[in-house]
């Protein structure tokens, strides 16, 4: 019982503080910092809670930015974003915790992995498939593309410098409790 309140605990949290950190990234004007900082959570969300607590932000995130006014404002662009998230997650999940000379190597993978899969199925998703078949808006075309990949690249370098603090951090926590 103690794991679960813990486990609902942490991950309100993260989705807490992924839709602060876009409502005040957001009007900078900047979607390269905001799209940074949101995936830098994911990350460390699914890298220190698990997948399911990193799926839950991932799929949560961009359905509240929606309804606050802070993501995408159309609509049914929030399902790719989704899609993308969860594939960003599941990757860092997977690669990014082998055990291949420490844990910077693995790292290393997981960031061009997953930012290279989330780029690629925003830009198919988006840009080749919804845009001209689904008669989405054109300006989305500028959105998602190069973009999503420097993002989710800067994203993924800042996890990497943060994740070993916070792994310290938490351990530290638990050795005390």
């Amino acid at each position: 019982m103690k794991a679960r309140i813990l486990w609902v605990t942490r991950t309100a949290v993260f989705i807490a503080l992924l839709i602060v950190l876009q409502y005040v990234t957001v009007p900078l004007g900047n979607t390269l910092v905001t799209g940074a900082v949101v995936n830098l959570i994911l990350i460390v969300a699914v890298m220190t809670c698990g997948i399911w607590s990193g799926l839950t932000v991932a799929l949560t995130s961009p359905l509240l930015a929606f309804f606050f006014g802070i993501g995408a404002v159309f609509f049914p662009v929030v399902p790719f974003v989704m899609a993308g998230n969860a594939i960003l997650v599941t990757l860092w999940h997977h690669i990014g915790r082998l055990n291949i000379k420490g844990w910077l190597i693995p790292h290393m993978m997981a960031l061009a992995a997953a930012a290279g899969a989330k780029c690629l199925w925003l830009y198919f998703g988006i840009v080749r498939f919804a845009v001209p078949v689904l008669d989405f808006p054109k300006a989305l075309v500028a959105a998602f593309g190069v973009s999503q990949l420097i993002t989710a690249c800067t994203g993924g370098a800042l996890a990497i410098f943060v994740l070993p603090v916070l792994r310290k951090a938490v351990f530290r926590q638990t050795r005390t409790d």
